[in-house]
């Protein structure tokens, strides 16, 4: 692993209050640069608090762009959709401009549709970019060590070229859509928001076991030319704790 820096904090309440702190001073500073912040958001229950903390932020939402790092494939009011989970817990209540918001544009029937397609707005937003250039791509992590829709022995961890894309996820007998790694791996900034004892073990693979993405997808995102970093609660984190 690359070097990285780790906060670790004693529950998710804590981790969500200085993640959204320390997501505000970056959307300040990076506004303040360039006058735009591109964001890949991650769906699951742990970014969940972090978005109702930001609904409640003084945040410049009409000079953010904000994209999803993966997406199940159902209907955007469907209840496992995590477009609906943002929407609820962020975009309503914090009265998002819909010119911000770029959710993928589901196609139940056809899946690589609506992967090509996203795929084609995001080259528009980023231009002639090899890869995209978040500004942040926040990440969260499954107790298998899944990262976005990227699941142990699927296509698309084989992926080198393409940004987004439709895999086929055994385990649930279904597609999910998601960035590739290079993707994400692109991204100015990286932060995984990893919570509760069920994810110990997979992030000790991660940081300790042999390099195997395959198995261990979260081993994939090293960023190329950023900074990574770890929001831990304490009971996620597999390093020996002082005597």
């Amino acid at each position: 692993m690359s070097d990285r820096t780790i906060d670790t904090y004693s529950d998710l309440a804590a981790l969500s209050a200085a993640a959204r702190q320390a997501l505000i001073d970056l959307i300040t500073s990076t506004v303040a640069e360039r006058g735009v912040f591109r964001i890949a958001l991650a769906g699951g229950s742990t970014p969940k608090r972090l978005y109702e903390l930001l609904a409640t932020a003084e945040i410049p939402w009409a000079q953010l762009q904000l994209f999803w790092g993966d997406e199940r494939n159902v209907p955007p009011d469907h209840a496992e959709s995590n477009y609906r989970m943002v929407r609820e817990a962020l975009l309503d209540p914090a009265q998002v401009p819909a010119a911000s918001v770029c959710p993928p544009p589901i196609n139940v029937a056809s899946p690589e549709q609506t992967a090509l397609a996203y795929e084609s707005r995001l080259r528009e937003a980023f231009g002639d970019e090899p890869f995209p250039r978040w500004d942040l791509a926040l990440q969260g992590m499954g107790d298998d060590a899944h990262t976005a829709s990227l699941f142990p022995e699927t296509a698309a961890l084989e992926e080198t070229e393409r940004w987004f894309v439709a895999n086929w996820v055994p385990k649930f007998d279904a597609y999910r859509l998601t960035l590739t790694a290079p993707a994400i791996c692109s991204a100015r900034n990286i932060w995984f928001l990893v919570a509760g004892e069920k994810k110990r073990e997979a992030l000790r693979h991660v940081w300790e076991g042999p390099h195997n993405p395959s198995r261990y997808p979260s081993q994939s995102i090293e960023p190329r030319a950023g900074s990574l970093r770890w929001f831990l609660t304490e009971d996620a984190d597999p390093r020996p704790r002082p005597s």
